[in-house]
């Protein structure tokens, strides 16, 4: 057998183990639940700005762009802009035209300038408003058809309601190509206590998880990418992973 397959097939089985291990799957939820009372996400950066995200999500993203080689990367909640360098550096390591569009509906100013004055600016666009505005999502758009030829990877991680996921999944969704990914965060809500979220207008039954579920009941291009989960265990988007199938 292939070195690099025989390699691949042991790293999946491993894979499949670790993910089949009860008791290792509730220490990391133990563990997840103990990081947010630290704000554990809060401690890193990307190229200099926060990027509020897990290790372990860092890296499966680092994977799948890595893995798609993405034309466009549409990405909704810039936050502190980490994310958005986390793209724009794979993309200027890919090479070619690449471009990260980023939506939030408040951008900061002192997060615009550090954004806007960093050396992968050149790779991103910003959008300040609602992502579930027509407006705005025609805006983006826009920007995907200006890149026919080229994967389109979507990640949502602003307003964390419900509604508010559904009605993003509905309108950024079909950008997606087949063989490409649709990733949701924050879906970890549903499996956490509601009194972490006391002046949140999400919680438990109400949240990314609950959306991505009602969007798999009547959406058959995509399919959760189990392993990605079962590889991380510790990660903000349990089941929020998606595979696209099909055009």
């Amino acid at each position: 057998m292939d070195p690099l397959k025989e390699f691949d097939e042991e790293k999946r089985t491993a894979i499949a183990a670790q993910g089949r291990d009860q008791a290792f799957r509730e220490s990391t939820r133990d563990w997840f639940r103990r990081s947010l009372k630290h704000r554990y996400s809060y401690a890193f950066t990307w190229l200099g700005l926060p990027i509020i995200q897990y290790p372990q999500d860092i890296v499966a993203i680092q994977e799948l762009l890595w893995r798609v080689r993405p034309e466009v990367i549409v990405e909704t909640g810039i936050a502190r802009g980490g994310s958005l360098l986390l793209s724009a550096s794979l993309l200027e390591l890919i090479g070619g035209t690449g471009r990260v569009v980023g939506v939030d509906v408040d951008i900061r100013p002192h997060n615009r300038t550090v954004i806007e004055a960093h050396p992968l600016m050149k790779r991103i666009s910003l959008i300040e408003g609602s992502s579930i505005d027509p407006a705005v999502a025609a805006k983006v758009s826009a920007i995907v058809g200006e890149h026919p030829k080229g994967p389109v990877l979507v990640i949502l991680d602003s307003n964390h309601t419900h509604r508010h996921v559904a009605e993003e999944l509905r309108l950024y969704s079909p950008l997606v190509t087949a063989g490409s990914y649709l990733v949701v965060f924050d879906t970890v809500i549903e499996d956490l206590p509601a009194e972490m979220f006391p002046d949140r207008p999400w919680g438990p039954g109400d949240n990314p998880r609950t959306a991505v579920r009602e969007f798999l009941r009547h959406n058959d291009r995509f399919v959760v990418e189990s392993e990605i989960e079962d590889k991380l265990l510790i990660t903000a988007a349990p089941g929020g992973y998606l595979r696209c199938v099909k055009e």
